[in-house]
């Protein structure tokens, strides 16, 4: 069944979410701060790992790095982007709004669980490679996977930010879902080198969203998102300018 792992996420999100919010009934604030600080450096290693297996390689036992100025463009230009369409103030806005029909209001930490936990649910590689696994074979086993991690994810991230996490769904349900079921239109377009450079810069973004978490929020990640799509971008560039092949 095509859409499957996305469905299942949603589950998984909703009840980890769940487990969350009866744990912070009963956590003091310390408590919370300490979970968001270890969640972000779990968040860190995961971004850093995911970063350096994109941009370093191994050849006749040395290392070299590769597509670093590719990695540059795509964040400058997905800056300049983002911050055009202010995504980062939207997904507040979003939250803000949501925040006022389905909550009492006294929820401070609201609109912060509902973007954290949107970005980092979403801009990793799994969710770009596992929503076109499952569109194109119909093979969810990635994000199956996916599910469990956040699931348990969501736990952490409600028991110390809040409700705002079950609104993830929705991001889930538009990001992931949408890239499945676009996915056979898309993938002729998408090879594993293009594929592998969209999840570096994801796994870049991810490690911003670590330092948001540890030290509070310094980055606005949200800005960033385009960048994600960059490489896409330039492979078609490539076509005409060839020298953007080589980046």
């Amino acid at each position: 069944m095509i859409g499957l792992g996305t469905i299942v996420n949603c589950i998984t999100v909703i009840a980890g979410t769940t487990v969350g919010i009866f744990l912070k009934s009963g956590l003091p604030e310390r408590f919370e701060r300490i979970i968001m600080q270890g969640l972000g450096l779990c968040t860190c290693f995961i971004g850093i790992g995911g970063a350096v297996s994109g941009l370093l390689t191994v050849q006749d036992g040395s290392v070299s790095t590769q597509h670093t100025m590719l990695l540059v463009l795509s964040m400058v230009l997905g800056a300049l982007l983002g911050e055009a369409c202010n995504i980062e103030k939207r997904l507040d806005s979003f939250g803000s709004w949501c925040q006022t029909r389905f909550t009492k209001g006294n929820d401070s930490k609201f609109v912060e669980g509902f973007v954290a936990s949107s970005l980092l649910f979403c801009v990793g590689a799994m969710s770009i490679v596992g929503a076109l696994q499952d569109g194109l074979n119909g093979d969810p086993s990635i994000l199956l996977a996916k599910s469990v991690l956040d699931g348990v994810a969501a736990i952490v991230f409600a028991a110390s930010l809040g409700k705002g996490v079950y609104l993830t769904v929705l991001t889930i349900l538009v990001y992931q879902g949408g890239i499945t079921l676009l996915a056979g239109f898309i993938r002729p377009w998408l090879t594993d080198a293009l594929i592998g450079q969209m999840s570096c810069i994801g796994s870049v973004l991810i490690f911003g969203i670590s330092i948001n978490q540890i030290f509070g929020k310094k980055i606005n990640v949200g800005n960033l998102l385009p960048a994600i799509f960059m490489p896409v971008v330039f492979f078609f560039l490539s076509r005409f300018i060839p020298v953007l092949g080589t980046l």
